[in-house]
């Protein structure tokens, strides 16, 4: 039997590979190395997929795909479910699993270490709840069985009425303290490729920034000098390999090209590459003087300064009902300062969908009308105009503010009031759609322009914003935004307030992609409606939505459903949304309206039918309709049933399903850049240097060629190199997936204190069992690199007496100072000093003597790096007693 993983894709990287071969054949050929005969050896894909049909062919693919090979004698699909994760809620999953085993599912939980599948049977049957090591073959219907094994995903195989969970399935991830994201060690750049490789698989291409374009092919453990560590395995021309340390990384990026475009594949120590950054960086810094340029004349521009903050600013600020979170309230200071400034502002402020943009903006808002100003806030779609109408208004009652709404839910009458309101200057916001820029709008005295979702309006309503925003401050809302790395290079023309951090108490959205499935979504709504949520239910084709709610009325009965689209009256649509937001109805079934901006926190779960028809960034906003309380919601992206879904679609589908965790936006729209291509962004005379050194280096080239024409540093990051050599890697036996791992090494690598690492390591413990010594050595080089970020240690090395050396440059007074007393009462220690540096050397025991034998890696190089990270550790906790915390905002 010959089995075909995913046949599609095996013949398109096959035909990569041939038509890489058959290039390298003929330069072999022009050189004399082979014969033109020669060309004939070996089996190309097709012959081979054509021998193999001889045996029994099993072909293994997730979706069936247009342009998969029709003559399958017979298709079997394997139903199943996914189940959703319980997020350490043991009551909720106790009483589910007592509804599986009364429905007759037998169960399987598999737990990672046998220790830990003893303590969840123990708890199993203090919740009076039998378990048996393995199934009997006589076993009544409903057996639980605990076991020890791995699993990344739980699932539900109705043929065989099995249920398979993980114990990580039950427990979900421990809560993490709630912090902004501090980059340590590695520097953000090098946390930021991590994260991206997470996403890697076996096969894609990577960027290397000194070795160019390659195949990223995994990660492998190596023993050099012996000492074992792990390396990044890339794959180039010529049958080159390369092998880049884990905490090298940041050299590292995932290939993001031009559509339909495959990258040239570079040989290790060709000039390829650096020709191609070459031309590159000549086109970038044409490109960066007009970017230049066009920030100049903007500073040029007049605008209205306004005054400092009022005492009901204060007041209005305190009265919000949440506490904010950091990154709310630094991008709140950072508008602020810009609009007090006499330039007009243009800035950005990106935030996940639920993340609290619209709380940020209500207060420029109430700035802006303080200081004697109108506010327009304009928004891609009615049904968010009348949200954000009913927001405003609650939000700002008890001041002294008129707020207004200008869309087609208004009669014609009521629009004309508004307008010559908005002239007289007796509307002091006004909140609408496109029908905002209409000709006849005037303001009396537009200070503040509020747009939601930019991209969501057409060629024609930019141009007429072009004309709105010249001498007015201009705040820019979005969730999924052109990728970050080129608003960061676009400095020119854009301020930048990101808000990273989630609200307390979120969890991310349960999401899943299968089949329509009538039983799966009945049991989901029911689960919905039990807990007392409602269900919002998306149908995108007006013609047939009315069939659409009756099939759903037909599965529960007892549930009130109502139907909501863009082609119904203006007071029908206003009056449903409200009913529904007011919890009359349990289900909302509608098309694509509700994508945007909707806050209903008792919304919690999502279905959304043929979602292989819409956008990645369509399905990303649906999902965070879901999700916007503390409450786990669910999503179910379905296709339907013996449907053949486009590679495209399938590849949207897989990142909706791949990005649930929160704040997937950035990635999001970096993975919606791989399937759409990322040329289109900058204009088609840009596709050809993209494609030649990717998407992510070209944003850095741009960046740096914007700082280096504007005569700006280039940015500061603190990093500290270690050398030294110790067993520091994550065993096969004890992590063996390396997606899991490189998660691990992601995470190591961005820890920001002890803190962090602590509660890493007990993650570790608790997911994996108790830590290997190369793993607990990684921890240790973790926390040393965090620790010697904060002071200013640039690099650490064993010198040849056996001791660590570790250099500081440019340190602060007080660090010094803490070394210098120390020398002398810490046994090993010693320290030089200059006016730029400070050089420590520290060793651990005796002072090795000739004729001792010391292996390299060995237990004294971990002893002397734990022994140099207390006494850091000690520094930078006095240095923390003297200092006050500083507070610090967040711009680009």
């Amino acid at each position: 039997v010959v089995f075909l993983d995913e046949p599609l894709r095996l013949e398109q990287v096959s035909a990569n590979i041939e038509r890489e071969r058959s290039e390298r054949f003929a330069v072999l050929v022009e050189e004399g190395a082979v014969l033109p005969a020669q060309a004939g050896t070996g089996v190309g894909y097709a012959e081979a997929v054509r021998r193999a049909a001889r045996s029994a062919v099993v072909n293994l693919s997730r979706m069936l795909r247009r342009g998969s090979t029709p003559e399958f004698r017979n298709i079997v699909t394997v139903r199943h479910q996914t189940i959703p994760s319980f997020q350490g809620r043991w009551q909720d999953f106790v009483a589910e699993l007592g509804r599986w085993r009364r429905a007759g599912d037998r169960v399987l939980i598999l737990c990672p270490t046998s220790e830990r599948a003893g303590a969840l049977a123990r708890s199993l049957r203090e919740s009076d709840i039998g378990v048996s090591p393995v199934f009997a073959d006589d076993a009544p219907a409903g057996q639980v069985v605990v076991s020890q094994g791995s699993l990344e995903e739980a699932f539900h195989l109705p043929g065989l009425r099995l249920r398979v969970v993980t114990d990580a399935h039950i427990r979900g991830r421990p809560a993490r303290r709630r912090r902004r994201q501090a980059f340590a060690g590695l520097g953000e750049g090098a946390v930021r490729a991590l994260a991206s490789h997470r996403d890697l698989e076996v096969g894609d291409h990577v960027v290397h920034v000194h070795h160019g374009i390659g195949v990223y092919l995994g990660i492998k453990s190596l023993e050099i000098e012996g000492v074992t560590r792990d390396y990044i395995f890339i794959k180039y021309a010529d049958d080159g390999r390369l092998y880049v340390p884990t905490d090298q990384v940041g050299l590292l990026q995932k290939y993001v090209g031009v559509e339909g475009r495959e990258p040239k594949i570079h040989r290790l120590g060709g000039t390829e590459w650096a020709r191609a950054k070459r031309k590159t960086r000549e086109s970038v810094q044409k490109l960066a003087v007009d970017l230049v340029r066009l920030y100049a004349m903007r500073q040029a521009l007049p605008g209205h300064s306004a005054g400092p903050d009022t005492p009901w600013q204060a007041e209005f600020e305190a009265a919000f009902r949440y506490e904010e979170t950091p990154d709310q309230l630094a991008a709140a200071e950072e508008i602020k300062r810009d609009m007090e400034r006499p330039v007009p502002m243009e800035r950005l402020l990106c935030g996940d969908v639920g993340y609290g943009k619209t709380e940020v903006a209500m207060r420029a808002a109430f700035k802006a009308v303080m200081d004697g100003k109108q506010v327009a806030v304009l928004v891609p779609t009615t049904v968010l105009a009348q949200q954000h109408y009913h927001t405003f208004r609650d939000r700002f009652s008890g001041y002294p503010v008129n707020i207004d709404l200008l869309s087609r839910f208004r009669s014609r009458a009521r629009q004309e009031k508004t307008l010559r309101e908005l002239r007289k200057g007796t509307v002091d916001v006004i909140i609408g759609t496109h029908r905002l820029l209409g000709r006849d709008v005037v303001f009396k005295d537009l200070g503040l322009l509020i747009i939601d979702e930019e991209h969501r309006f057409g060629v024609g309503h930019k141009e007429r914003l072009k004309e709105l925003k010249t001498t007015v401050d201009v705040l820019i809302l979005t969730a999924t935004p052109i990728p970050r790395t080129l608003n960061m290079a676009l400095v020119g023309l854009r301020d930048m307030s990101v808000i990273d951090t989630p609200p307390e108490d979120r969890y991310p959205v349960e999401t899943y992609v299968l089949e329509y499935d009538e039983v799966t979504v009945r049991e989901a709504i029911l689960r919905e409606l039990a807990r007392g949520g409602q269900v919002f239910y998306v149908h995108n084709r007006v013609q047939t939505i009315r069939r659409a709610a009756a099939r759903v009325q037909r599965m529960v009965p007892r549930a009130r459903i109502a139907v909501a689209h863009g082609q119904m009256r203006e007071d029908d649509l206003e009056r449903v949304m409200m009913d529904f937001l007011e919890g009359e109805y349990d289900i909302l079934v509608s098309t694509t309206i509700i994508e945007s901006g909707l806050d209903m926190p008792n919304v919690n779960t999502l279905f959304v039918e043929d979602a292989d028809a819409l956008g990645l960034a369509q399905l990303y906003q649906l999902r965070g309709r879901v999700g916007r309380s503390s409450r786990v919601a669910y999503a179910y992206f379905t296709y339907r049933r013996g449907r053949v879904v486009s590679e495209a679609a399938e590849k949207r589908l897989e990142a909706i399903r791949e990005f649930t965790e929160l704040g997937s936006g950035y990635r999001v729209a970096l993975r919606d850049l791989e399937i759409r291509g990322a040329g289109n962004l900058l204009g088609p005379e840009q596709h050809g240097h993209i494609a030649s050194v990717g998407f992510e280096l070209y944003c850095q080239m741009l960046e740096e060629a914007v700082r280096t024409i504007k005569g700006e540093p280039p940015p500061q990051t603190a990093e500290t190199s270690i050398e030294v050599s110790v067993d520091a890697y994550i065993p096969d036996a004890y992590i063996p997936d390396s997606r899991q791992k490189m998660e691990v090494y992601r995470r190591m690598a961005a820890v920001a204190d002890l803190t962090e690492v602590q509660e890493l390591r007990e993650e570790l413990t608790d997911r994996y069992g108790p830590l290997p010594g190369p793993v607990e050595n990684l921890l240790t080089v973790a926390a040393l690199r965090a620790v010697g970020a904060s002071l200013g240690v640039t690099s650490v090395a064993a010198d040849r007496s056996g001791g660590l050396m570790a250099r500081l440059e440019h340190p602060d007074p007080a660090v010094r100072e803490a070394l210098l007393e120390r020398v002398g009462k810490v046994p090993g220690l010693s320290v030089r000093s200059s006016s730029t540096a400070v050089l420590l050397t520290y060793r651990r025991g005796r002072r090795p003597r000739l004729g001792d034998r010391r292996e390299e890696g060995s237990r004294e190089n971990v002893e002397a790096l734990r022994g140099l990270l207390d006494l850091l550790a000690d520094v930078a906790d006095r240095r923390a007693v003297k200092e006050p915390p500083a507070t610090s905002g967040r711009s680009r």
